[in-house]
């Protein structure tokens, strides 16, 4: 196994063990896209336990520093982004931006809160990826201002095609420390779900349109 691959089995371990991650393929969510999903994620409960936050946190800034060198600036993408990319970039002693799902109505209007300066490289942090199209629009808009996006880091990604699609289309570099693949053999591993529970988590992972039809059948 390499250093990566404990990595990424060791973050998807934290997530079932504080339930940022929830499987439930008898009882499924139901996303606000109107998909129905055997899983929820909320990635922002890690930012509750120190020492699984700190993992994460020099996690990120090994992989930052292992794909994309030493960048100008670090940016995160609202919200979940936000409080994880100004943890990394304190341990890296660089600057920190967000940027908003939409520019802000009043005042400045602003849609990047921070200052970012034409030709500096970024970095951008994401705690989850779905389809990719939010994170995707943060990209955009520091592409905008003129600078240099070295490539995206998050914690988690489903891996949908639709979005190593968007990302490949996008000419962005995505890296995360799980995914979903990881996911699922920790969860067997540890008992949290049974081979059964696999193959309806596969299914819906590989057409969740398929998979809604199914189960209301």
């Amino acid at each position: 196994m390499t250093s990566f691959d404990e990595t990424s089995y060791k973050v998807a371990e934290f997530l079932l063990q504080i339930k940022a991650i929830k499987l439930q393929p008898e009882n499924p969510f139901t996303w606000a896209s109107g998909w129905k999903s055997p899983i929820y994620c909320d990635n922002r409960k890690t930012l509750s336990y120190p020492a699984i936050r700190t993992y994460i946190r020099q996690e990120f800034v090994n992989a930052i520093n292992k794909d994309y060198a030493k960048p100008d600036v670090i940016a995160g993408v609202a919200t979940g982004g936000i409080a994880q990319g100004a943890l990394i970039a304190q341990e890296m002693g660089l600057p920190f931006v967000y940027v908003r799902s939409e520019a802000k109505k009043h005042g400045m209007t602003n849609l990047i809160e921070g200052d970012l300066e034409k030709g500096q490289r970024v970095v951008v942090i994401e705690d989850l990826i779905s389809t990719g199209g939010s994170s995707l629009k943060a990209v955009d808009a520091i592409r905008e201002r003129g600078c240099v996006v070295r490539g995206m880091a998050a914690i988690f990604t489903y891996g949908f095609d639709v979005s190593e699609k968007a990302f490949a289309k996008a000419d962005c570099k995505l890296i995360t420390l799980t995914n979903y693949n990881t996911l699922i053999s920790v969860a067997l591993d540890k008992g949290y779900i049974t081979e059964k529970d696999v193959e309806s988590l596969t299914a819906w992972r590989n057409g969740p349109d398929t998979w809604k039809q199914s189960i209301l059948k």
